[in-house]
């Protein structure tokens, strides 16, 4: 009889303990912005009250001394009380800084509240977390070599990465207008690490003096979302003449220096039959005197 009186306190006992662990004031989810270096970003607590008192007094504050974020306004909001079963909503505007590194960060925070009738406040504590992602910025820049129509050269595209994210399974395919393409179309860069760049040349033949670098750039951001930018960049071919008159081009002077030894060699050739005609002349005069 008693044994069976201790099972049934014990059992009393850890049902209450259970109890107590599941009821609870929880944070039932967090609504927050994309956040971005350098821009504010609202973030939403919102606070359930599952235990079987209402609470009171109810505060939550945002422990960021170890983190890079700032606050704009408060780092506290408060509410009088939540009822048993209802929630609250706590709001807080949080800063990023211009040089933060984008990637995932851990906020700490507490919640204090009272339980109806006790004196004692119950402090609470865990974090959540937000991600700091990074806009694209892509810029482009277009450079040529020999681009002389008929002439053998070179293009070559520049992917200029000016954002704080770095951009993966970069790939760029071309489109020729003007040129005729002397290497493989596609071709694949890999990594542009933020604030870098990457040139991609292709080996053309030059066709017309109006001519396009028509590309696709596609890559995954920082988020590993794929992403695709259409590149039309104009640029100048000229013409042998113009390339001549500016100096780009030398003019080839093979066939003047070959008329010029030609006719070396044959006055050297009618001044050698000429000298050899006036000496057989001499000499027959001379004999007749």
């Amino acid at each position: 009889m008693k044994k069976t009186f201790s099972l049934t306190i014990f059992s009393i006992l850890l049902l209450v303990l259970t109890l107590n662990i599941i009821s609870a004031v929880i944070v039932e989810s967090v609504d927050a912005e994309k956040f971005h270096p350098g821009e504010n970003g609202k973030v939403t607590l919102n606070v359930k009250n599952t235990l079987s008192d209402d609470i009171e007094d109810v505060s939550v504050v945002l422990v960021l001394g170890t983190t890079p974020f700032t606050t704009i306004g408060s780092s506290e909001d408060s509410e009088d009380g939540i009822k048993d079963g209802d929630k609250e909503s706590f709001s807080f505007t949080l800063k990023s800084p211009n040089d933060i590194k984008p990637g995932d960060y851990n906020i700490p925070y507490s919640i204090t509240y009272t339980v109806q009738d006790e004196t004692a406040p119950t402090i609470k504590t865990g974090s959540f977390g937000i991600t700091v992602s990074a806009e694209t910025e892509l810029g482009f820049a277009i450079e040529t070599k020999d681009a002389v129509v008929g002439k053998q050269g070179k293009v070559s595209l520049e992917i200029i990465n000016s954002g704080f994210g770095d951009l993966k399974s970069v790939s760029v395919k071309i489109e020729p207008d003007g040129f005729e393409l002397l290497s493989k179309d596609k071709v694949f860069v890999g990594t542009v690490n933020a604030e870098d760049s990457d040139i991609v040349t292709w080996d053309v033949l030059f066709k017309e003096t109006s001519s396009n670098l028509k590309a696709t750039v596609t890559y995954k951001d920082f988020d590993n979302n794929v992403q695709t930018e259409i590149v039309n960049l104009p640029f100048t071919v000229y013409t042998k003449e113009r390339a001549l008159e500016l100096g780009l081009i030398k003019k080839n002077n093979t066939g003047i220096y070959v008329g010029v030894v030609i006719v070396l060699i044959v006055l050297w050739i009618v001044y050698r039959q000429a000298r050899k005609y006036l000496r057989i002349r001499n000499k027959k005069k001379n004999g007749r005197n």
